[in-house]
């Protein structure tokens, strides 16, 4: 079993204590470091090299928002890879649900957002879910949360449109939020087919998990197509 290393972010002592022995509690996972603002968990990231980060998304000096949007700029992507380092999934942690400043930020590179009042089965479920490269939030909510956050689309990059037949009809099946035995299903592929195809996609276009390529589909309009 892969041990996934956590880093925990909040900027209020009682809420990260009680995270960390939730986490901690769990069969192979636990928390690595915690942080109080975005700037220490910028920082962190690139010292502790943590799989999952718990960001909150309202945090004063810097914002879990801005934080996140540090942790994937191109270069630190390009560092971590470099380094051999497994690829770094957020999970935002909001009190409201919907929130739009989850949505830029899982625009920025978070695969989803948590309510802070969450159980801990499902914050647990979560960081597996996250980890594996899924998205943690239902495909209606990501959809409510983009739709309109990309007003004009941008035009259809060159990427996209080298993708074969096949890897579009699977790449709007993934941007509607289907599961791997669904796109199967519709396009009538076995579920490793799928996988082949959903890895194909990430590699041309230059995403990092599914849950980039539902913002892709939004950014450029190609939702529904």
């Amino acid at each position: 079993m892969t041990y996934i290393r956590v880093l925990l972010v909040d900027d209020q002592d009682l809420f990260r204590e009680g995270v960390r022995v939730i986490v901690d509690a769990q069969d192979g996972m636990g928390v690595v470091g915690t942080a109080g603002d975005g700037f220490e968990a910028v920082r962190l990231v690139d010292d502790l090299v943590p799989d999952v980060v718990l960001m909150d998304v309202r945090m004063p000096e810097m914002d879990g928002v801005e934080a996140t949007r540090q942790i994937f700029a191109p270069d630190r992507v390009a560092r971590r890879a470099a380094s051999g380092a497994r690829p770094v999934r957020v999970v935002v942690l909001t009190t409201f649900n919907l929130d739009d400043r989850a949505a830029t930020a899982i625009r920025h590179g978070a695969s989803g957002f948590l309510l802070k009042d969450t159980t801990p089965p499902m914050l647990a479920d979560a960081i597996r879910t996250v980890h594996a490269g899924n998205a943690v939030l239902a495909p209606g909510d990501l959809t409510s949360l983009l739709a309109g956050s990309f007003t004009p689309p941008t035009p259809t990059p060159a990427a996209y449109l080298d993708l074969t037949d096949k890897e579009r009809e699977v790449f709007a099946a993934v941007a509607r939020g289907l599961s791997n035995a669904e796109v199967g299903g519709l396009v009538f592929a076995s579920e490793s087919t799928v996988k082949t195809h959903v890895g194909a996609i990430l590699r041309k276009l230059g995403l990092r998990d599914r849950v980039q390529i539902v913002v892709y589909a939004h950014e450029h309009g190609l939702v529904g197509r």
